[in-house]
């Protein structure tokens, strides 16, 4: 007799009454969302896989506008864009695929994650959770966006330093530049989503307003140096471009978790549980 496919592991746990969860329900829950996420994201990969010419065509446009830039700033530079290798053609296909497939079904994974941390969270807490939610998938899109019409600018910048006191022909494999601007796009749609991590983290009691003020200068260090290390082309116009927007989306998350301390420092002093935080000396 067939054995019957069991595909129970793949449900996720129930959530107690009280809401509290053991450690292996925890770890089932995350594999549940880790798994259900790569599945919704294979099948927006395979959606793209229909759409792959017009969407070469969408990707491809940064090239022909960095080409219009460096005709403008240095018209004696030659630049041909290349394909080298056999595989390169098929690899190029999957790597547009597979960044066209996470872009498309960010709303779901996204809210995969916010699923994860729900049962952690307060009634009202949930509530806000949501709100916030809604504005994650725009932010993430939006850094995508950005990685988009950031790097002719960033293009022009470094093929610019190409020497033209002898005839040179920069030839640009066209893979290497698009694996380029897919990077950049995910760099900056996941560098968007610092806010969403910071409130995400007040919500759970992690942090406070009071400690992301402590740790302004810090983190704002920190977009910098995370916007260097992670910006693939390295010049210092993508770095800034990241680094700027990453730190007043902070001071945006700081400011909506000073006032969601405040909401639940009322709420815990009108039902008598508030206890004054101590400052602990070095």
């Amino acid at each position: 007799m067939a054995r019957r496919l069991n595909l129970g592991w793949l449900k996720p746990p129930k959530v107690p009454a009280d809401g509290v969860m053991a450690l292996g329900d925890h770890l089932r829950e995350l594999r549940y969302r880790v798994v259900l996420s790569a599945i919704v994201v294979v099948v927006g990969m395979i959606g793209c896989a229909f759409f792959y010419e017009r969407i070469m065509e969408f990707m491809l446009q940064p090239w022909r506008t960095a080409l219009a830039l460096l005709q403008v700033n240095s018209p004696g530079l030659s630049v041909q864009a290349v394909l080298s290798g056999v595989t390169s053609p098929i690899i190029l296909v999957l790597q547009v695929i597979a960044v066209s497939g996470l872009v498309v079904t960010s709303p779901i994974w996204l809210y995969q994650v916010w699923a994860y941390i729900r049962p952690a969270l307060l009634a009202k807490e949930k509530r806000y959770a949501f709100a916030f939610l809604a504005v994650a998938v725009p932010l993430f899109l939006a850094g995508v966006a950005m990685g988009y019409f950031v790097l002719p600018q960033a293009t022009a910048i470094m093929v610019g330093f190409t020497p033209q006191q002898i005839p040179i022909d920069n030839l640009v494999p066209v893979d290497s530049f698009l694996l380029l601007m897919m990077q950049l796009m995910m760099v900056f749609g996941i560098g968007f989503l610092l806010p969403v991590v910071v409130v995400a983290l007040n919500l759970v009691g992690v942090v406070s307003g009071k400690t992301l003020k402590k740790a302004r200068g810090g983190v704002f260090f920190g977009c910098f140096v995370f916007a260097a290390a992670a910006t693939p082309g390295g010049d210092p116009f993508s770095m800034v471009a990241l680094a700027l927007p990453m730190g007043l989306l902070f001071l945006g998350a700081e400011a909506i978790c000073h006032a969601n301390d405040k909401r639940r420092e009322k709420r815990l002093k009108a039902q008598g549980l508030w206890v004054e935080p101590v400052e602990l000396t070095p």
